[in-house]
């Protein structure tokens, strides 16, 4: 499903909510589950616990010019429920408005509905949105980032 500023995708994946957010609260494995082949790998950062938490990714890609970093600063943490950040195009910069966001809706005590949200109705910066084609991240590579948590999870 998407709309002009925002693409979710959802899947029901046979695993407990805890054990899908344990998984996506550790930035170490957020290079398993990308879909889009940007994320190389975590910067040295620890378990996501609260809301104000930040972490750092190595990243590559065309639209940067190759390696970069990001970091990204956490604005929604519930527990098992939900999980959201917002991207800024590397250390110490204010994120520009685009967030990632996790959201699991238990289906029973093995089995939970995971709705992953890319939304960039918040880049305002006309500049910015010059520079960057959005979305950068097309739906099927959402989809595939779920097909990679499912995998993932599973062992």
């Amino acid at each position: 499903m998407s709309n002009s500023t925002s693409i979710t995708v959802e899947r029901v994946i046979d695993h407990s909510a805890a054990e899908i957010f344990e998984f996506l609260s550790n930035p170490e494995n957020h290079a398993r589950l990308d879909g889009s082949g940007f994320v190389r790998g975590d910067h040295k950062t620890d378990r996501i616990q609260q809301v104000g938490d930040t972490f750092q990714m190595d990243m590559e890609g065309p639209h940067r010019g190759g390696e970069y970093r990001t970091e990204n600063h956490v604005v929604g943490y519930a527990a098992d429920k939900l999980l959201a950040w917002r991207t800024a195009p590397g250390p110490g910069i204010e994120p520009p408005g685009w967030e990632w966001v996790w959201e699991l809706e238990p289906q029973g005590s093995d089995s939970t509905l995971v709705r992953h949200t890319y939304d960039w109705s918040k880049v305002t910066d006309k500049k910015y949105l010059e520079k960057i084609k959005f979305p950068l991240v097309s739906q099927q590579q959402l989809e595939d980032a779920l097909a990679n948590l499912a995998a993932a999870v599973a062992g």
